[in-house]
């Protein structure tokens, strides 16, 4: 096998690779997600801080009360 060969395997598996892509993009099971993603900087934040179980308003604990030694 030559580069030249080695050269158009490549390219023609980068294509697909790249139609793929385009596929997931545009397929119709994306587009709710998409959407919602395209609304996310028109949403309020405190609708944010809701949806977001993990959101914690105080960090009242330092790097040493929760048992790191590095600090």
């Amino acid at each position: 096998m030559d580069i030249g060969t080695f050269r158009g395997i490549t390219a023609l598996l980068v294509m697909i690779a790249f139609l793929g892509v385009v596929f997931w993009a545009y397929s119709k099971r994306r587009k709710q997600d998409f959407d919602e993603a395209k609304n996310l900087p028109f949403a309020d934040e405190d609708d944010q801080k809701i949806r977001d179980s993990s959101y914690t308003n105080d960090r009242t604990t330092s790097r040493q009360d929760e048992g790191d030694k590095n600090s």
